[in-house]
């Protein structure tokens, strides 16, 4: 939970913790969506494209809330980590090999920032102005 670092912290979980609660919420709210629910799962070709969706948007909702208020920020920033990794894989990968660098730089544009401002908040911790932060500050020193 300790994190020395400055405020401004505060911008890379808002954008971080916003985005990722937005796409899980959307992801419940729009199932049949081809760019966004279970009907993305399926067209990339995940087994079990309902269950899939909805396991991952949970964990984008609370991994999202936690992120963005600053609870457990180092574990929260660990499975969009990996939601990233596999989303690059699974669909940015083939954009790369069928049509090139340039086509797949702009479709990942989204998931580089997302993979390294999660990345960028594993290693610094969620800033000074974060419940990290008020609890370090009100728990008893040993």
């Amino acid at each position: 939970m300790s994190s020395r670092t400055t405020p401004a912290i505060f911008l890379i979980r808002l954008m971080v913790g916003a985005v990722f609660l937005s796409e899980g919420i959307q992801k419940f709210l729009f199932p049949a969506d081809p760019d966004r629910g279970a009907a993305r799962f399926a067209k990339i070709g995940f087994p079990a494209p309902e269950f899939t969706s909805l396991f991952v948007a949970s964990f984008e909702v609370a991994c999202g809330i936690l992120i963005l208020i600053g609870l457990m920020t180092r574990l929260a920033a660990l499975p969009p980590i990996i939601i990233m990794l596999v989303a690059i894989g699974t669909t940015k990968v083939p954009i790369l090999l069928t049509r090139g660098f340039w086509d797949m730089a702009h479709a990942a544009r989204t998931d580089y920032a997302m993979l390294l401002g999660s990345s960028f908040l594993v290693l610094v911790g969620a800033g000074a102005w974060s419940v990290d932060a008020f609890l370090l500050r009100r728990l008893p020193r040993i």
